[in-house]
């Protein structure tokens, strides 16, 4: 087992996002991504077969989608999707999302 705190170890910048690795095996990575207000992580795809997760661990903002779909998304909040599928977030407040992609990429 690992256990890793991230509110300790992984800060927020004021320029752009900032992401960490706190896990990567064959089976999963796990990123932890922090956003000033007003940061976004510009809608994107990946061409591969696979899920990812967005889970909101702190803070508000929204998923994004393609053709401008957004969502809100608040703390405890998941988006599950495809990795192919287009996906991105906006933050409204500081915020702190956990990322799952499996299998890693």
């Amino acid at each position: 087992m690992k256990k890793i705190e991230l509110f300790d170890v992984h800060g927020f910048k004021d320029l752009t996002f900032s992401n960490y690795l706190a896990h990567e095996s064959e089976f999963v990575k796990v990123i932890n991504f922090n956003f000033r207000a007003g940061q976004t992580l510009p809608v994107h795809s990946h061409d591969l077969e696979g899920e990812l997760t967005l889970t909101v661990l702190e803070g508000e903002g929204e998923f994004l989608g393609a053709d401008g779909v957004s969502m809100p998304a608040r703390p405890g909040d998941v988006l599950v999707s495809q990795i192919a599928e287009p996906h991105g977030v906006r933050a409204v407040t500081d915020m702190r999302v956990l990322v799952h992609i499996a299998p890693p990429i």
